[in-house]
């Protein structure tokens, strides 16, 4: 088992990676559990893995509870959040108590900021489902639902008390499910770690065929990676985590545009938005023309899009900008962009005129 710490002070926990991990969840989850029953809350795509987590605490003698929601960016709305508050309500739930987030990123979000809300605040434990959730949205506490003005624009930081990763569970999922969750994992070379991102450029296509090795390897690094980064800067204040919003500016804004449907994945977006920040960077000047072309080739031969037109998104400019006008890190009138100077050189931009990001656009 690979154990990586989010030092976090009184708030740290540990990320535990392991193929077969959960079948062996209960063992791990009767401590925090304390003889209370445990809420599993699921989407409607991991019957499989929620039966072999129900036979894990059958084991433990952990009781337990299970909440089976809609998948999909729908479930992260006020609707689907009232609904499950009120069923964790019905249940008993205590605020020592800990609720199972079982599934993707769009379960993770939704469970963490329900916890984090419930009685002013319970506990809740990841186990990701999808590449994405795993190496991304699992860890660091970031947690939310959507808004009809954007993407995470109501939510918390609410720390996970555990995050338990099953590299095999990733043997269900769709090919199109394991390229979304790549492109977060190539992200983390492109922020800091040209090295890394040479490894995906050799390894990235094994990766993908499904090779057990490759994919651990891929998981523990980004998950170390972005622990690090976390644990420097929790909350976003110093802006050294911001950095993980590589490719977020402008995938968010597609993701917008294509109605937060599956007609383009979270982990698509942001494909095409770094792709999008490493052409702006070199259109600007900021970045050599053939790094970007470098990250736009490597996003093609993934099978991902390296760009608009590969994402499906054909609108006007201006409506693009305007979409990300509705930032959650919009600040004072200025949004910040993350742009690149090369690869593994990404670095936060303040002063980006909105005019230019629509000209470059069109």
């Amino acid at each position: 088992m690979t154990i990586i710490p989010v030092a976090l002070g009184e708030r740290s926990y540990e990320v535990r990676i392991e193929s077969g991990l959960l079948a062996r969840a209960g063992e791990l989850l009767a401590p925090i559990a304390r003889g209370r029953a445990m809420t599993i809350v699921a989407d409607e795509n991991v019957a499989p893995h929620l039966a072999t987590l129900t036979r894990s605490l059958d084991a433990a003698g952990v009781a337990h509870h299970h909440i089976v929601l809609p998948a999909g960016e729908g479930s992260k709305s006020w609707a689907t959040l009232e609904r499950l508050t009120d069923r964790l309500l019905e249940l008993g739930t205590e605020r020592g108590d800990h609720v199972i987030a079982l599934g993707g990123g769009v379960i993770g979000d939704l469970v963490g900021f329900a916890t984090a809300i419930l009685k002013r605040g319970c506990g809740f434990v990841q186990i990701p489902t999808t590449l994405l959730a795993q190496v991304d949205s699992s860890v660091g506490g970031k947690t939310g639902i959507n808004a009809r003005a954007g993407k995470n624009l109501i939510g918390a930081f609410h720390q996970p008390r555990m995050v338990l990763i099953d590299p095999d569970v990733l043997d269900t999922l769709p090919a199109r499910q394991v390229r979304a969750g790549y492109a977060e994992v190539v992200k983390y070379g492109l922020i800091d770690d040209a090295g890394f991102f040479a490894w995906c450029e050799a390894n990235g296509a094994a990766l993908l065929a499904g090779d057990a090795a490759a994919r651990t390897h891929a998981i523990a690094h980004s998950v170390a990676a972005k622990a690090r980064i976390v644990g420097e800067d929790e909350f976003e204040t110093t802006g050294r985590r911001a950095l993980l919003n590589l490719g977020h500016t402008f995938g968010h804004a597609l993701e917008a545009e294509a109605g937060f449907s599956d007609r383009l994945l979270h982990g698509e977006a942001v494909a095409a938005g770094c792709a999008l920040a490493f052409g702006f960077s070199a259109a600007t000047g900021l970045c050599p023309r053939e790094e970007a072309e470098r990250v736009a080739a490597h996003w093609r031969a993934s099978g991902l899009p390296d760009g608009l037109a590969a994402a499906g998104i054909d609108a006007p400019a201006a409506r693009l900008v305007e979409h990300m006008r509705h930032d959650k890190k919009m600040a004072a009138g200025t949004l910040p962009f993350l742009l690149a100077r090369g690869v593994g050189q990404t670095y936060l931009d303040k002063t980006v005129d909105l005019a230019k990001v629509e000209a470059f656009l069109t």
